[in-house]
């Protein structure tokens, strides 16, 4: 119950985020809105306030920001036409659009920033010292433990990470013997023979081969500035972007199965998890999830803010926008490929489930 409560937690906070930037830049430009909902369908609980009616609805599986004049078939009275949504130049209706993936990319970096701040950066090692050892791999059969100093191989000294990897690697699978200090301060040689293993990148694409005996540096966690830490931060919502839309690229290549795709379960258990890890780890999974939250609502497909650009841009370079009947067809295509998109991650979560 603590997992549910938690990712209902974030997931509403990243939805309000995402709704209060398309509703905060609609009020800038003139915009009437009429309703502010969390979630969708039957209204559980709503409050007017001025012109707007705040609600909360019963599928709390996204949200909306209903704007005056948004619906091409909603007729507007004329005293309020020039505060309908159509009425407004294109640059602004772009903006109301963008302003809600914004948004969760500005609480990305925002919780990117707040985690480096308080927690510090980890940052790996430059000296010899073993951080991990992989199961199954000649170090962990050797005998070799986090924690251990390799000080030199064959008799040569090693005062690097960069020696002892460059080392094994250059090895040709010959056996090598290690001479290191343990923890409490005792030297042990250890003979290991690299074993030639298939390289991977981050998702899973063969990169090559290397001898490897299954190691990993020792990391050090570094307190840093609250400028680096704004910056570091700047950079973490660049690289996870970058890496959530090559994500969706090699999904398509084949590269990823998307079997790999998650829903709202797999999101539950792993705010669970990342909530049992600690604060630090919750920040982080929230700028994560923020961001998918925020790319994924880019793609241009019909229904999503993505697709409204992609409208916009006929518009701009047709000089008129697109008939009512394309649009209108182009949208119940998008809504049927995110239904199916949900049945699919939905049916996937469960497989995990039930396989374990």
């Amino acid at each position: 119950m603590a997992s549910i409560a938690i990712a209902i937690v974030i997931l509403g906070l990243l939805i309000f985020v995402h709704e209060l930037g398309h509703f905060t830049v609609a009020k800038w430009a003139g915009v009437s809105v009429t309703r502010f909902s969390l979630g969708f369908g039957p209204r559980l609980l709503t409050r007017t306030r001025g012109e707007t009616e705040y609600a909360l609805s019963a599928i709390p599986l996204g949200g909306y920001v209903k704007m005056l004049g948004e619906d091409p078939d909603e007729e507007v009275a004329e005293y309020d036409v020039a505060r309908s949504f159509a009425a407004q130049s294109l640059a602004k209706r772009a903006a109301i659009v963008v302003a809600g993936p914004a948004m969760n990319l500005v609480t990305a970096f925002v919780a990117f920033t707040v985690a480096l701040a308080i927690f510090g950066v980890t940052t790996p090692v430059e000296g010899p010292e073993i951080g991990g050892v992989m199961e199954d791999m000649p170090a962990a059969a050797a005998g070799l433990q986090p924690g251990d100093t390799v000080l030199t191989i064959n008799g040569t000294a090693i005062g690097s990470w960069k020696d002892l990897a460059g080392t094994v690697r250059a090895s040709g699978g010959e056996t090598l013997t290690f001479n290191i200090r343990r923890v409490d301060g005792s030297e042990e040689a250890l003979v290991i023979a690299p074993q030639e293993q298939v390289e991977r990148s981050v998702f899973g694409e063969e990169m090559g081969k290397a001898y490897l005996i299954g190691i990993e540096p020792a990391r050090r966690v570094e307190p840093v500035s609250l400028p680096s830490a704004v910056g570091q931060g700047a950079y973490q919502t660049y690289f996870w972007m970058k890496m959530t839309l090559l994500s969706i690229v090699k999904i398509f290549q084949g590269v990823v199965s998307a079997r790999d795709l998650g829903g709202p379960i797999l999101i539950v258990q792993a705010a669970g998890q990342q909530a049992d890890l600690g604060f630090e780890y919750l920040l982080r999974f929230l700028g994560l999830i923020s961001i998918n939250l925020g790319v994924l609502n880019l793609l241009p497909i019909p229904v999503l803010d993505g697709g409204h650009l992609l409208f916009f841009s006929f518009e701009a370079i047709r000089g008129r926008p697109l008939a009512i009947r394309h649009r209108e067809m182009a949208q119940q295509v998008g809504l049927f490929l995110l239904l199916a998109l949900m049945v699919f991650v939905f049916y996937n979560d469960i497989t995990r489930i039930v396989t374990g």
